[in-house]
């Protein structure tokens, strides 16, 4: 009989043991739990609110990512604009990448509130980053809430290596929880 209960002692051990290693696996190399800080991304993402990244997913323009940020210790979470090659310009509130109009619908809010002026200052990327185009392993990212976000046009590329990786999933507050598009 205690030969019964050190057996199940230690197939409890080896589950306990199997699950740590999964969760470990599964942060490192698959997917992880972040939280949003600031109000760069507002409304789309606010403070606080916890998102699930996938460290496997084909970055393409427009997905949200969190990276290391290139300035502080802490990780940043914006939207890709300017993929390898692009030519980016702002004018008159209208993005254009390589020469070609592109509507932005997550910012209709952030429009909707300004009395006057613009929510994206005009801009080229070569005025803001001294080069005409996103170099070669290289994202331009933006924040949706233009007017306070610490975002490319100031601190310039990131590079694909200091992506951890693409929002998925917002978990919090439950209320607003779901997949991102």
């Amino acid at each position: 009989m205690k030969e019964d209960h050190k057996n199940e002692f230690m197939s409890w051990v080896k589950t306990i043991i199997f699950a740590f290693i999964l969760v470990f696996v599964c942060r490192q190399f698959l997917f992880t739990p972040i939280t949003v800080k600031g109000e760069s991304m507002s409304p789309t993402f606010e403070d606080n609110q916890k998102v699930v990244i996938s460290k496997t997913s084909k970055i393409e323009r427009f997905d949200i990512v969190v990276f290391k940020s290139p300035n502080m210790k802490d990780n940043y979470i914006k939207r890709v604009i300017g993929l390898s090659g692009d030519k980016i310009e702002v004018k008159d509130d209208v993005l254009y990448i390589n020469g070609k109009a592109y509507e932005e619908p997550y910012l209709k809010a952030n429009k909707e509130k300004i009395l006057f002026g613009q929510l994206t200052e005009d801009f080229t990327l070569e005025q803001n980053t001294e080069s005409s185009r996103v170099p070669e392993g290289y994202y331009f990212v933006m924040g949706d809430n233009r007017l306070q976000s610490y975002d490319s046009r100031m601190f310039g590329f990131i590079a694909k290596d200091e992506l951890l990786g693409e929002v998925k999933l917002r978990v919090y507050p439950l209320g607003r929880s779901g997949i991102i598009k």
